[in-house]
């Protein structure tokens, strides 16, 4: 995740180009800080999606069968870096 100053630089240039009061240089920082952010937040998500286990009232594991295939093929690839 980003860190904290570039949070809240990307706020500062965010609320500058609301107020319609943002320079060029600016706004390729703005783009640049959006485009990392969004990056992180969606790595970050795909990891979570892809670590969750859906257990039934039964107790049976229904994670959809794509989530399983993932999970398998990360689990070949860390075992190859071992080898």
């Amino acid at each position: 995740m980003l860190d904290d100053e570039k949070i809240k630089q990307l706020n500062a240039l965010a609320r500058k180009k609301k107020e319609n009061n943002i320079s060029e240089s600016e706004m390729r920082e703005l783009t640049k800080l959006r485009k990392e952010y969004l990056s992180n937040f969606r790595n970050s998500f795909r990891n979570h999606i892809e670590s969750t286990k859906v257990i039934d009232p039964e107790g049976n594991d229904v994670t959809p069968q794509k989530v399983k295939d993932i999970k398998a093929q990360k689990n070949n690839d860390s075992n190859k870096g071992d080898k």
